[in-house]
Protein backbone atom coordinates (compact mmCIF):
# COMPACT_ATOMS: atom_id res chain seq x y z
CA UNK A 1 0.00 0.00 0.00
CA UNK A 2 1.69 3.53 -0.75
CA UNK A 3 1.86 5.37 2.54
CA UNK A 4 1.56 8.60 1.43
CA UNK A 5 -1.95 7.59 0.00
CA UNK A 6 -2.94 7.54 3.81
CA UNK A 7 -1.60 10.73 4.72
CA UNK A 8 -4.06 13.01 5.52
CA UNK A 9 -4.61 15.64 3.49
CA UNK A 10 -3.71 19.04 5.87
CA UNK A 11 -0.19 17.01 6.24
CA UNK A 12 0.18 16.44 2.64
CA UNK A 13 1.97 19.29 0.34
CA UNK A 14 -0.56 21.45 -1.10
CA UNK A 15 -1.04 21.02 -5.07
CA UNK A 16 -2.28 24.06 -7.05
CA UNK A 17 -4.86 23.72 -9.65
CA UNK A 18 -3.54 23.79 -13.12
CA UNK A 19 -3.13 27.35 -14.30
CA UNK A 20 -3.87 26.08 -17.95
CA UNK A 21 -5.45 22.70 -19.16
CA UNK A 22 -5.98 21.74 -22.89
CA UNK A 23 -8.82 18.98 -23.28
CA UNK A 24 -8.66 17.40 -26.39
CA UNK A 25 -12.05 16.51 -27.73
CA UNK A 26 -14.97 18.48 -27.34
CA UNK A 27 -17.89 16.27 -26.43
CA UNK A 28 -19.93 15.94 -23.58
CA UNK A 29 -17.26 14.06 -21.39
CA UNK A 30 -14.74 17.27 -22.55
CA UNK A 31 -16.85 19.63 -22.04
CA UNK A 32 -17.68 18.06 -18.40
CA UNK A 33 -14.62 17.81 -17.68
CA UNK A 34 -13.56 20.76 -19.10
CA UNK A 35 -16.16 22.20 -16.35
CA UNK A 36 -14.23 20.54 -13.45
CA UNK A 37 -10.95 22.53 -14.36
CA UNK A 38 -12.71 25.83 -14.95
CA UNK A 39 -15.32 25.62 -11.52
CA UNK A 40 -11.97 24.85 -9.51
CA UNK A 41 -10.24 28.58 -11.13
CA UNK A 42 -8.40 27.07 -13.77
CA UNK A 43 -8.67 28.68 -17.73
CA UNK A 44 -9.47 25.36 -20.04
CA UNK A 45 -9.24 25.68 -23.26
CA UNK A 46 -10.93 22.50 -25.43
CA UNK A 47 -10.03 21.36 -28.98
CA UNK A 48 -12.78 20.51 -31.35
CA UNK A 49 -12.80 18.89 -34.89
CA UNK A 50 -14.55 22.09 -36.06
CA UNK A 51 -16.14 24.92 -34.81
CA UNK A 52 -19.93 23.92 -35.08
CA UNK A 53 -21.95 23.84 -32.26
CA UNK A 54 -18.96 26.03 -30.59
CA UNK A 55 -21.47 28.26 -29.03
CA UNK A 56 -23.88 25.28 -27.21
CA UNK A 57 -20.85 23.29 -26.19
CA UNK A 58 -19.94 26.86 -24.28
CA UNK A 59 -23.54 26.96 -22.79
CA UNK A 60 -23.11 22.82 -21.88
CA UNK A 61 -19.74 23.76 -19.93
CA UNK A 62 -21.22 27.08 -18.23
CA UNK A 63 -24.25 24.79 -16.80
CA UNK A 64 -22.02 22.22 -15.69
CA UNK A 65 -20.07 24.57 -14.44
CA UNK A 66 -23.57 26.14 -12.32
CA UNK A 67 -24.07 22.63 -11.06
CA UNK A 68 -20.63 22.13 -9.35
CA UNK A 69 -21.60 25.39 -7.58
CA UNK A 70 -17.75 25.50 -5.73
CA UNK A 71 -17.70 29.22 -4.13
CA UNK A 72 -14.00 29.30 -6.16
CA UNK A 73 -13.50 32.32 -8.62
CA UNK A 74 -14.00 30.68 -11.77
CA UNK A 75 -11.09 29.96 -14.46
CA UNK A 76 -11.80 30.84 -18.27
CA UNK A 77 -13.37 28.64 -20.94
CA UNK A 78 -12.23 28.82 -24.70
CA UNK A 79 -13.30 26.62 -28.15
CA UNK A 80 -10.59 26.41 -30.44
CA UNK A 81 -10.63 24.28 -33.89
CA UNK A 82 -7.71 21.59 -34.29
CA UNK A 83 -4.33 21.00 -32.22
CA UNK A 84 -2.81 23.59 -34.30
CA UNK A 85 -5.13 26.33 -32.84
CA UNK A 86 -3.85 25.02 -29.04
CA UNK A 87 -1.62 26.91 -26.78
CA UNK A 88 -0.13 23.42 -26.08
CA UNK A 89 3.15 24.87 -25.47
CA UNK A 90 1.54 27.32 -22.85
CA UNK A 91 -0.73 24.30 -20.36
CA UNK A 92 0.46 22.57 -17.39
CA UNK A 93 -1.86 19.18 -18.56
CA UNK A 94 -3.66 17.91 -21.21
CA UNK A 95 -6.60 15.44 -21.26
CA UNK A 96 -7.29 13.53 -24.44
CA UNK A 97 -11.58 12.93 -24.88
CA UNK A 98 -11.60 12.00 -28.51
CA UNK A 99 -13.92 8.63 -29.42
CA UNK A 100 -13.09 5.32 -28.20
CA UNK A 101 -11.11 4.61 -31.23
CA UNK A 102 -7.12 3.10 -30.68
CA UNK A 103 -5.69 4.10 -34.36
CA UNK A 104 -7.21 7.66 -33.77
CA UNK A 105 -5.75 8.48 -30.48
CA UNK A 106 -2.92 7.17 -31.17
CA UNK A 107 -2.37 9.62 -33.77
CA UNK A 108 -3.85 12.08 -31.42
CA UNK A 109 -0.84 11.55 -29.02
CA UNK A 110 1.64 11.30 -31.89
CA UNK A 111 0.44 15.13 -32.62
CA UNK A 112 0.71 15.86 -29.35
CA UNK A 113 4.30 14.34 -28.39
CA UNK A 114 5.64 16.91 -31.32
CA UNK A 115 3.15 19.54 -30.40
CA UNK A 116 3.17 20.18 -26.49
CA UNK A 117 5.89 21.03 -23.82
CA UNK A 118 8.17 18.12 -23.04
CA UNK A 119 7.64 18.20 -19.43
CA UNK A 120 4.11 18.49 -19.48
CA UNK A 121 2.00 15.44 -18.35
CA UNK A 122 -0.68 13.74 -20.96
CA UNK A 123 -3.58 11.79 -19.74
CA UNK A 124 -6.00 9.79 -21.77
CA UNK A 125 -9.92 8.89 -21.31
CA UNK A 126 -9.93 5.93 -22.76
CA UNK A 127 -12.29 3.59 -21.18
CA UNK A 128 -11.67 0.39 -23.09
CA UNK A 129 -8.02 1.03 -24.29
CA UNK A 130 -4.76 0.96 -22.30
CA UNK A 131 -2.68 3.65 -22.08
CA UNK A 132 0.58 1.31 -23.00
CA UNK A 133 -1.38 0.52 -26.27
CA UNK A 134 -2.22 4.35 -27.01
CA UNK A 135 1.12 5.76 -26.10
CA UNK A 136 3.17 3.36 -24.97
CA UNK A 137 5.51 3.30 -28.01
CA UNK A 138 6.14 7.27 -27.92
CA UNK A 139 9.67 8.52 -26.96
CA UNK A 140 8.04 10.14 -24.03
CA UNK A 141 5.23 7.73 -22.59
CA UNK A 142 7.01 8.65 -19.31
CA UNK A 143 4.64 11.24 -19.46
CA UNK A 144 1.29 9.50 -20.23
CA UNK A 145 -0.97 7.93 -17.95
CA UNK A 146 -4.82 7.03 -18.26
CA UNK A 147 -7.08 9.61 -16.21
CA UNK A 148 -10.57 7.80 -16.37
CA UNK A 149 -13.54 9.92 -15.63
CA UNK A 150 -17.18 8.98 -15.17
CA UNK A 151 -20.46 10.29 -16.57
CA UNK A 152 -21.30 12.72 -16.08
CA UNK A 153 -17.94 13.37 -15.01
CA UNK A 154 -18.34 16.92 -13.37
CA UNK A 155 -20.56 15.27 -11.25
CA UNK A 156 -19.32 11.83 -10.48
CA UNK A 157 -16.47 11.99 -8.05
CA UNK A 158 -14.00 9.26 -8.56
CA UNK A 159 -11.08 9.59 -11.11
CA UNK A 160 -9.11 6.72 -12.02
CA UNK A 161 -5.55 7.42 -12.25
CA UNK A 162 -3.81 4.20 -14.62
CA UNK A 163 -0.76 3.39 -14.70
CA UNK A 164 0.63 2.63 -18.07
CA UNK A 165 4.00 -0.06 -18.51
CA UNK A 166 5.83 2.85 -18.69
CA UNK A 167 4.42 5.73 -16.78
CA UNK A 168 6.53 7.05 -14.36
CA UNK A 169 6.08 7.48 -10.58
CA UNK A 170 6.40 11.49 -11.01
CA UNK A 171 3.66 11.34 -13.43
CA UNK A 172 1.10 9.42 -11.16
CA UNK A 173 1.80 11.42 -8.40
CA UNK A 174 1.03 14.51 -10.10
CA UNK A 175 -2.21 13.63 -11.93
CA UNK A 176 -3.75 12.02 -8.46
CA UNK A 177 -2.56 15.42 -6.64
CA UNK A 178 -4.09 17.67 -9.51
CA UNK A 179 -7.39 15.37 -9.19
CA UNK A 180 -7.41 16.20 -5.81
CA UNK A 181 -6.95 19.95 -5.96
CA UNK A 182 -9.93 20.28 -8.32
CA UNK A 183 -12.32 18.31 -6.01
CA UNK A 184 -12.08 14.71 -7.35
CA UNK A 185 -11.45 11.46 -5.18
CA UNK A 186 -8.47 9.59 -7.60
CA UNK A 187 -8.37 5.95 -7.64
CA UNK A 188 -4.34 4.70 -8.11
CA UNK A 189 -4.57 1.83 -10.52
CA UNK A 190 -1.58 -0.04 -10.40
CA UNK A 191 -1.31 -1.60 -14.04
CA UNK A 192 -3.79 -0.58 -17.32
CA UNK A 193 -5.79 -3.82 -17.17
CA UNK A 194 -8.69 -4.04 -19.27
CA UNK A 195 -11.62 -2.16 -17.61
CA UNK A 196 -9.30 -0.93 -15.23
CA UNK A 197 -10.62 -0.58 -11.69
CA UNK A 198 -13.95 0.10 -11.54
CA UNK A 199 -15.50 -1.28 -14.52
CA UNK A 200 -14.33 -4.68 -13.89
CA UNK A 201 -16.53 -4.06 -10.29
CA UNK A 202 -19.29 -2.92 -12.49
CA UNK A 203 -19.29 -5.50 -15.38
CA UNK A 204 -19.27 -8.54 -12.78
CA UNK A 205 -21.86 -7.09 -11.46
CA UNK A 206 -23.93 -6.43 -14.95
CA UNK A 207 -23.01 -10.17 -16.29
CA UNK A 208 -25.00 -11.53 -13.16
CA UNK A 209 -27.60 -8.67 -13.39
CA UNK A 210 -28.15 -10.00 -17.33
CA UNK A 211 -27.76 -13.72 -15.93
CA UNK A 212 -31.18 -12.85 -13.94
CA UNK A 213 -32.77 -11.48 -17.11
CA UNK A 214 -31.83 -14.70 -18.40
CA UNK A 215 -33.45 -16.83 -16.47
CA UNK A 216 -36.42 -15.00 -16.00
CA UNK A 217 -35.61 -14.80 -11.80
CA UNK A 218 -36.70 -11.10 -12.10
CA UNK A 219 -38.08 -7.99 -13.78
CA UNK A 220 -35.91 -4.89 -15.29
CA UNK A 221 -37.55 -2.89 -12.61
CA UNK A 222 -37.09 -5.20 -9.61
CA UNK A 223 -33.25 -6.18 -10.77
CA UNK A 224 -33.03 -2.24 -10.18
CA UNK A 225 -34.87 -1.97 -7.60
CA UNK A 226 -33.15 -4.09 -5.64
CA UNK A 227 -29.81 -2.40 -6.56
CA UNK A 228 -30.76 1.22 -5.91
CA UNK A 229 -32.55 0.42 -2.05
CA UNK A 230 -30.71 -2.63 -1.01
CA UNK A 231 -26.79 -3.07 -1.23
CA UNK A 232 -26.47 -0.24 -3.58
CA UNK A 233 -28.11 2.62 -1.60
CA UNK A 234 -25.03 1.71 1.46
CA UNK A 235 -22.02 2.35 -1.17
CA UNK A 236 -22.58 6.47 -0.41
CA UNK A 237 -21.97 5.60 3.35
CA UNK A 238 -19.22 2.79 2.87
CA UNK A 239 -17.94 0.72 -0.29
CA UNK A 240 -18.06 -3.04 -0.57
CA UNK A 241 -15.15 -3.51 1.65
CA UNK A 242 -15.88 -1.75 4.84
CA UNK A 243 -19.10 -3.10 4.57
CA UNK A 244 -18.04 -6.61 4.89
CA UNK A 245 -15.78 -5.54 8.12
CA UNK A 246 -18.73 -4.35 9.32
CA UNK A 247 -20.72 -7.30 8.52
CA UNK A 248 -17.46 -9.78 9.60
CA UNK A 249 -15.20 -11.31 6.92
CA UNK A 250 -16.26 -14.68 8.37
CA UNK A 251 -19.31 -14.16 7.22
CA UNK A 252 -18.75 -13.33 3.88
CA UNK A 253 -16.91 -16.55 3.66
CA UNK A 254 -19.87 -18.63 4.58
CA UNK A 255 -22.44 -16.76 2.24
CA UNK A 256 -19.40 -16.80 -0.66
CA UNK A 257 -19.05 -20.26 -0.19
CA UNK A 258 -22.84 -20.78 -0.39
CA UNK A 259 -23.78 -18.30 -3.11
CA UNK A 260 -20.53 -18.14 -5.61
CA UNK A 261 -21.56 -21.46 -7.10
CA UNK A 262 -24.38 -20.48 -8.30
CA UNK A 263 -23.38 -17.66 -10.24
CA UNK A 264 -22.96 -16.58 -14.01
CA UNK A 265 -19.40 -17.75 -15.08
CA UNK A 266 -19.97 -16.63 -18.44
CA UNK A 267 -17.43 -15.57 -20.97
CA UNK A 268 -20.14 -14.06 -23.55
CA UNK A 269 -22.44 -11.40 -23.22
CA UNK A 270 -25.95 -12.63 -21.71
CA UNK A 271 -28.85 -13.81 -24.87
CA UNK A 272 -30.99 -10.76 -23.16
CA UNK A 273 -28.22 -8.17 -23.79
CA UNK A 274 -27.54 -9.38 -28.09
CA UNK A 275 -31.28 -9.77 -28.56
CA UNK A 276 -31.95 -6.15 -27.45
CA UNK A 277 -28.94 -4.54 -29.60
CA UNK A 278 -29.90 -7.18 -32.70
CA UNK A 279 -33.30 -5.89 -32.51
CA UNK A 280 -32.01 -2.02 -32.64
CA UNK A 281 -33.13 -1.64 -28.70
CA UNK A 282 -29.84 -0.19 -27.61
CA UNK A 283 -31.38 2.19 -24.80
CA UNK A 284 -31.58 6.08 -24.95
CA UNK A 285 -29.88 6.72 -28.02
CA UNK A 286 -32.57 5.02 -29.93
CA UNK A 287 -35.44 5.85 -27.51
CA UNK A 288 -36.10 1.99 -27.09
CA UNK A 289 -34.06 -0.44 -24.70
CA UNK A 290 -35.51 -1.81 -21.45
CA UNK A 291 -37.67 1.04 -21.70
CA UNK A 292 -39.49 2.76 -24.10
CA UNK A 293 -38.72 6.77 -24.32
CA UNK A 294 -40.14 10.03 -26.38
CA UNK A 295 -37.42 13.39 -26.38
CA UNK A 296 -39.92 14.63 -23.28
CA UNK A 297 -39.72 11.49 -21.04
CA UNK A 298 -36.07 10.63 -21.50
CA UNK A 299 -35.13 14.71 -20.67
CA UNK A 300 -37.18 14.38 -17.43
CA UNK A 301 -35.14 11.13 -16.53
CA UNK A 302 -32.22 12.44 -17.17
CA UNK A 303 -32.96 15.62 -15.51
CA UNK A 304 -34.33 13.50 -12.33
CA UNK A 305 -31.19 11.64 -12.81
CA UNK A 306 -28.43 14.08 -12.67
CA UNK A 307 -30.29 15.60 -10.05
CA UNK A 308 -30.05 12.87 -7.31
CA UNK A 309 -26.76 12.25 -8.50
CA UNK A 310 -25.82 15.74 -7.23
CA UNK A 311 -27.56 15.45 -3.92
CA UNK A 312 -25.85 12.68 -3.03
CA UNK A 313 -23.07 13.97 -4.07
CA UNK A 314 -23.69 16.51 -1.37
CA UNK A 315 -23.96 14.08 0.65
CA UNK A 316 -20.34 12.46 0.46
CA UNK A 317 -18.96 16.07 0.87
CA UNK A 318 -21.06 16.39 4.14
CA UNK A 319 -19.70 13.49 5.57
CA UNK A 320 -16.05 14.17 4.32
CA UNK A 321 -15.89 17.09 5.81
CA UNK A 322 -17.84 15.81 9.11
CA UNK A 323 -14.70 13.23 8.90
CA UNK A 324 -12.42 15.82 8.13
CA UNK A 325 -13.38 18.07 11.46
CA UNK A 326 -13.53 15.17 14.16
CA UNK A 327 -17.35 15.12 14.19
Amino acid sequence: MNERENEPMNKRQAVAVPRHVTVVGAGIMGCDIAAIFVAAGADVTAVATSSARQEQRADHVRRSVGQLATGKSEGRFSLVEGLQAAPLRDTDLIIETVPEDLALKRRVFEQLERLASADVPIASNASGFPISAIAGHLDSASRTAGLHFFLPAHVVPVVEVVKGERTSDETMDFLVDTMRAVGRVPVRVKRDTPGFLANRIQHALMREVFSILDEDLASPEDVDAAVRFGFGFRYVAAGPLMQKEFAGLDTQLAAATSIYPGLSKSSEPSRTLKALVASGRTGAKSLHGFWDWDPASLQAARTAYEKTLIQALQVLKNSAAGSASGT
